[in-house]
């Protein structure tokens, strides 16, 4: 579910776009310590010698943004969509460490307008998830506190100098968070999250650009960092997890899009989302699992006001 920008009507051939798919969709996948699929921001782990392979769709498209603090169309564009499929695997490596990885491949249309989409494999994750505590908590239940570290590279030569018909922003990144959950003994949980997020410079296919009421001279752009958290509530009961999400991200830096003009790599990327997500777990055969989600945008800077669904199947091996 990337978060994506708009095209200006005054500078109909450059085009833009920001795409975080890779760790929305792991959000997106959180499900229960029985019900395989987990994601980077949980406070789930994999049990020892335990693989989880999934296979995630996602959906986003969006109508309207937001060009700065103003909500606004742009029929340059019409509807933007972007979809991904992407390769999740999660392994337990002991009981106390699970080690995760994603690549997701990417495409991109606008309804309306002369732009054509783009497609392409993104950004390949690694993240390794570190139990640090998992105790009985107020005599209720057990709480669990998780450490995570992680970091993305782009796993093809895309272009990030293309919004919103990109598929990805190019940048090496790195983060570290922490993860909280605490499971009730009546089958209902709560689980939060928080990470900072450090991103590498971005190489542009030009030497000069335009960005927060400055000219740099260079191909070189610096890239703020990000924060987020998360927040979960749900329940679990048999085979079926029902989480319900607010989800919120904050960039540490960065302009908006100026009036009438084209988005930018380095804008300011702000949101507020909120979903829910059924992942099912199967009968036969026992070690396979469904996922369904929906997502949507409550508020933005600089982002389109999308809604995004996902859909996903996922096998465990035991070894």
């Amino acid at each position: 579910m990337p978060p994506t920008f708009p095209v200006s009507r005054c500078a109909p051939h450059r085009l833009r776009k920001a795409s975080g798919a890779g760790m929305i969709l792991l959000l997106l996948a959180a499900g229960s310590a029985s019900v395989p699929a987990q994601g980077i921001d949980d406070g789930l782990l994999m049990q020892k010698r335990t693989l989880n392979i999934g296979v995630m769709y996602a959906h986003d498209s969006w109508n309207e943004y937001w060009e700065g603090s103003l909500r606004r169309s742009n029929e340059n564009i019409g509807t933007l969509t972007t979809q991904s499929v992407s390769v999740v695997g999660h392994y337990g490596l002991t009981e106390r460490l699970t080690l995760v990885t994603m690549l997701p491949y990417v495409w991109t249309r606008a309804s309306k307008g002369t732009m054509h989409g783009l497609r392409g494999v993104q950004d390949l994750t690694f993240a390794a998830k570190y139990r640090m505590l998992n105790a009985p908590f107020a005599g209720r239940g057990r709480l669990n506190a998780v450490l995570v570290g992680a970091a993305g590279v782009p796993a093809s030569g895309y272009t990030p100098d293309f919004l919103p018909l990109s598929i990805g922003l190019a940048s090496r990144q790195a983060s570290a968070r922490l993860s909280l959950r605490f499971d009730s003994e009546d089958d209902w949980f709560i689980d939060g999250s928080a990470a900072h997020t450090w991103r590498n410079k971005v190489k542009l296919d030009r030497v000069a650009y335009y960005t927060d009421g400055q000219l740099y001279l260079t191909d070189q752009v610096a890239m703020p960092d990000v924060f987020d958290w998360r927040a979960s509530a749900g329940f679990h009961r048999k085979r079926m997890t029902i989480p319900v999400s607010i989800w919120q991200q904050r960039t540490l830096g960065g302009g908006d899009i100026r009036r009438q003009d084209m988005p930018f790599v380095s804008n300011r990327m702000n949101y507020t989302k909120a979903g829910a997500s059924v992942m099912y777990g199967l009968t036969v055969p026992t070690d396979l699992a469904l996922h369904l989600g929906v997502a949507t945008t409550l508020a933005g800077r600089n982002v389109g006001q999308s809604t995004t669904i996902t859909a996903g199947v996922f096998h465990t091996f035991r070894f």
